[in-house]
């Protein structure tokens, strides 16, 4: 499965009071890439919400190997790992140039409008396996 990258700026509010990347704002870069790839896969998030199913974050882990600080460029990537019948398995890296900043495993679980786990649609599936 391919890899999937998105850039951004550190900006001051994503630091904390020792110049760098606060733990847990990571997590929303993770977020935006994720989104991203979905966005560039075609995949509707939106729609789906609108037929009451979601995509929720069950899992997160993450390693953090280096500080990002306020002004620099990172490069986020978003890979699914694997495909189960209602779950997805992303592997993320956070970079600055060649440098490993962190690295992430997030777990999204598919969920039906009263949020128990339901079969991820075998269209969709095969939108995140591209």
């Amino acid at each position: 499965m391919q890899v999937f990258y998105i850039n951004k700026r550190i900006y001051y509010h994503d630091t904390d009071c020792g110049g760098v990347v606060y733990y847990a704002n990571y997590l929303k870069h993770l977020e935006e890439a994720r989104t991203e790839f979905c966005i560039d896969r075609g995949i509707p998030l939106k729609e789906l919400q609108d037929r009451g199913i979601y995509f929720v974050v069950s899992r997160v882990e993450v390693d953090y190997k280096s500080p990002a600080r306020y002004g620099d460029m990172i490069a986020i990537s978003a890979k699914v790992e694997y495909a189960k019948r209602s779950s997805l398995s992303f592997y993320q890296e956070v970079k600055r140039g060649d440098t490993i900043l962190i690295k992430a495993n997030t777990l999204w679980v598919c969920v039906d409008k009263s949020f128990k786990p339901c079969a991820i649609p075998e269209e969709i599936k095969d939108l995140f396996a591209g």
